[in-house]
């Protein structure tokens, strides 16, 4: 009866997950060429929580993680060399009690939040709003270009229960990767849930031109 129920859920979830697709579209834009040297790209994102199985599963109190990795390469006759890197999450909960979405960026362990909104779409445009990461900036003739890798799960970090850790300020024990064993059978029915449901992982990639300060 408990694998019953639990289908049937999944059922009346995915039932509902069909619906409009914004275009994912993922940039990162250079400041303008007297500050190359001075200030660091602008990244943003548009559509990553757009679609309607991403939308079921936080509105289900499914947390969405986006994982932000920007990386500084030089360019070489030869070959690249990767210079700097900067990594950062974006996370997006829905508490179901209030009926509000929350929007964390977390930076270092350290947790800012954007916000607490009524609807989908203001929660998404303030995840996905423009930042400026305090990556290390390359040397005047330096010439290089900057890498951008995303990725978005609906699980963030594959435990709802280090979620609210992480949304509560605690969290060293999300990062550092130490879990409850108590949890592991609640793991493994929500990333269930959450396969069924369409939910893996989602991985984007977006690179600027070549520039020289």
């Amino acid at each position: 009866m408990p694998n019953f129920r639990l289908l049937l859920a999944v059922g009346l979830l995915s039932a509902s997950t069909l619906g409009a697709q914004k275009q994912v579209r993922v940039d990162v834009v250079l400041p303008t060429e007297t500050a190359w040297a001075d200030e660091p790209p602008a990244v943003s994102s548009s559509g990553l929580l757009s679609d309607g199985s991403m939308r079921d599963l936080l509105s289900n109190g499914f947390p969405a993680r986006l994982h932000y990795r920007l990386e500084r390469w030089t360019s070489g006759r030869w070959f690249d060399d990767l210079k700097a890197t900067f990594d950062w999450d974006v996370i997006v909960k829905y508490d179901v009690l209030g009926k509000k979405y929350q929007v964390v960026r977390v930076v270092n362990r350290k947790a800012e939040s954007l916000g607490e909104f009524p609807g989908t779409d203001e929660a998404e445009n303030a995840a996905e709003g423009p930042y400026r990461p305090a990556i290390s900036l390359p040397k005047k003739g330096e010439r290089g270009y900057y890498n951008l890798l995303l990725d978005v799960e609906t699980l963030s970090l594959s435990d709802l229960d280090e979620v609210e850790r992480w949304l509560r300020g605690e969290l060293k024990p999300a990062v550092s990767g130490k879990k409850n064993p108590g949890t592991a059978l609640g793991r493994g029915v929500r990333t269930l849930v959450v396969r069924l449901l369409g939910g893996e992982k989602r991985h984007y990639e977006a690179r600027t031109g070549k520039f020289k300060p």
